[in-house]
């Protein structure tokens, strides 16, 4: 919010009789210098004013002035300032050109001759700065002492309401600070947490703490289309996570089978569904599988997502033969959208009608996604002889392509020649076999300075799975 006045009526005729030649002195709104103890927020800190010309001008004439060449340098240019503005004065009348200079000597010539033609004269006036001015990298930037100043934590991750943060210990006396700079900085957030060192030990999510706004979280979020809904005080999820969620996604054909080891609240599962596959998740936290169960409630895909919480040896081991038991109903093309779905009840021509583009139900996986970097690895010896279930000649009919595996990881190796020979030297360690078909590697993210993560993908081999 802004207040400005205005003093001192400057004429033009007698501008040049203050001029001096001299290189201009561009105006700016650094922070006023602000001492405080940690801990605390003082906004009335953050009031301050700036003193600028203006020039008078006709309402009619106020685009062409700001347009002119002569005053290309001297228009203000101050991040949420408007230039143009109402003379208080006269409410209805003129308008205030501002301009970035405080002093009339610090105008060009080229300026003054043009302002000398154009304006109908010059004031003072003065601009009122708040707390709400300052974005929260430039309040902390006079809060923080000077040693930790260069790379002030003010960025977070959103998910939903909640803005999450990983504060070093330094910055912990300033935590609660931080935690209302970006609450009051982003409308969209609610509450603040910062993660904590410690994790679920079984489940693997974070501890957090919360440092501003409301305990409240249970979230809605929206990524690839889809609407997920869990409370991430139990559960994990990351948002940085989104782009390996959807090039994963993409790599799945419509009529494909897809078995999601670990499955979390469902960011490959339930998009994997509304593009047509059916997909087997699963996860061992019951929080995530409830919340996966409302998800896929939610986005409409309960025909094509089948929900367990059972350990991922034991998933991936029965995951087989729950197929073949109950095959999924052959792909039938796109799915119609809602408001298509209500069209079509009042009149059915509405809807086109779609013919199965495969006519077999679908009894084959095509992909397993194992994202649990942690320890994901471990479970591949899980693999061996996994198709080695119930009549051999119906699994190889069945099977004449043997399934993708997308095994996310970590490894300590930055340079990504040594990273790939890590990972694949463990990855057939673990599954008893050489890799040898449809191998690649992806580099998802960086998660610490000495720690990647990876995903590896590669066809199981068939040695393994008929082990």
């Amino acid at each position: 919010m802004f207040w400005h006045s205005c003093r001192n009526i400057l004429r033009p005729s007698k501008l040049l009789d203050h001029i001096k030649m001299a290189r201009p002195i561009f105006l700016d709104a650094s922070p006023p210098p602000y001492y405080g103890a940690a801990g605390t927020l003082n906004k009335d800190a953050f009031n301050k004013s700036i003193e600028v010309l203006a020039a008078r001008i006709t309402p009619a004439r106020t685009g062409s002035v700001l347009k002119a060449e002569a005053l290309k340098r001297s228009i203000m240019d101050l991040p949420k300032i408007r230039s143009v503005v109402v003379d208080p004065s006269d409410p209805d009348g003129d308008r205030l050109v501002l301009l970035r200079v405080s002093k009339e000597a610090e105008l060009t010539p080229e300026a003054v001759g043009f302002l000398r033609a154009e304006s109908k004269g010059l004031v003072y006036h003065t601009i009122h700065l708040d707390y709400d001015y300052w974005t929260a990298d430039e309040i902390l930037q006079v809060i923080l002492p000077e040693e930790l100043r260069e790379g002030s934590p003010t960025g977070f991750a959103a998910t939903g309401h909640i803005a999450h943060i990983n504060l070093n210990d330094e910055y912990l006396p300033y935590k609660y600070i931080i935690g209302q700079l970006i609450l009051d900085k982003n409308k969209r957030i609610k509450t603040v947490v910062n993660k904590l060192d410690s994790i679920d030990t079984q489940f693997r999510f974070f501890k957090m703490e919360l440092i501003a706004g409301e305990p409240e979280y249970v979230v809605e979020h929206y990524e690839s289309g889809c609407r997920f809904t869990f409370d991430f005080t139990e559960v994990y999820w990351n948002s940085r996570l989104h782009t390996e969620h959807d090039r994963l996604v993409q790599m799945f054909k419509p009529q494909d089978v897809v078995v999601d080891v670990f499955a979390g609240v469902g960011p490959f599962a339930v998009p994997a569904a509304k593009n047509g596959c059916g997909v087997l998740a699963n996860d061992l936290n019951p929080n995530s599988s409830k919340y996966l169960s409302i998800n896929v409630e939610n986005n409409r895909v309960r025909d094509l997502v089948r929900v367990s919480c059972e350990d991922g040896r034991v998933f991936i081991r029965s995951a087989v033969r729950r197929l073949l038991d109950d095959p999924f109903p052959a792909y039938s093309g796109p799915r119609i959208s809602r408001t298509r779905e209500q069209a079509g009840r009042r009149n059915p021509a509405n809807i086109l009608q779609t013919k199965p583009i495969i006519n077999a139900s679908r009894k084959r996986i095509s992909h397993f996604v194992m994202n649990l970097p942690d320890s994901a690895i471990t479970f591949l010896d899980t693999f061996q002889g996994v198709l080695s279930v119930g009549d051999k000649d119906l699994i190889k009919e069945v099977y004449d392509v043997m399934p993708m595996v997308h095994c996310h990881c970590f490894t300590r190796e930055l340079e990504p020649d040594r990273a790939a020979a890590d990972i694949k030297r463990r990855v057939e360690e673990k599954l008893g076999s050489e890799l040898k078909e449809d191998v690649s590697l992806h580099l998802v993210r960086s998660v610490a300075p000495n720690k990647e993560m990876y995903c590896i993908s590669f066809r199981l081999p068939p040695e393994v799975a008929f082990a």
